[in-house]
């Protein structure tokens, strides 16, 4: 299994990701551009996988961080596509991932100073 170090490291590079594909963009342009939208949702399914795959030692751990709404999210994109609402889409990229990205990134300065817990 790989160390959740690595895990938490592709959730924070995938939150980065988001960030730039939304960077010179706005919702009206988002809900026309289908390449943006699959870039964003491919992403965030990344994000769901990634922290799908976390032990739930760790998870349980950290509760600062929605894990199951991540997770669950992740598995309707993946399973119920055509049932993707791309509102919730839009908002989850500029409201939630900005705040994961803060909350993992803290994570990983404790992995650096060595306390992960």
């Amino acid at each position: 299994m790989r160390p959740e170090r690595l895990y938490l490291q592709d959730i924070l590079d995938a939150c980065d990701a988001i960030e730039r594909f939304l960077r010179r963009t706005d919702e009206a342009a988002f809900m026309q551009d289908e390449l943006v939208q699959s870039a964003v949702l491919q992403k965030l399914i990344v994000i769901g996988e990634a922290a799908a795959r976390l032990p739930r030692s760790f998870t349980e751990r950290h509760p600062e961080i929605e894990w199951v709404d991540i997770v669950a999210f992740r598995n309707i994109a993946v399973h119920e596509y055509f049932a993707v609402d791309w509102k919730i889409v839009w908002v989850t990229a500029t409201e939630d991932v900005p705040l994961l990205r803060e909350k993992i990134k803290a994570l990983l300065d404790r992995f650096e100073e060595g306390s992960p817990s």
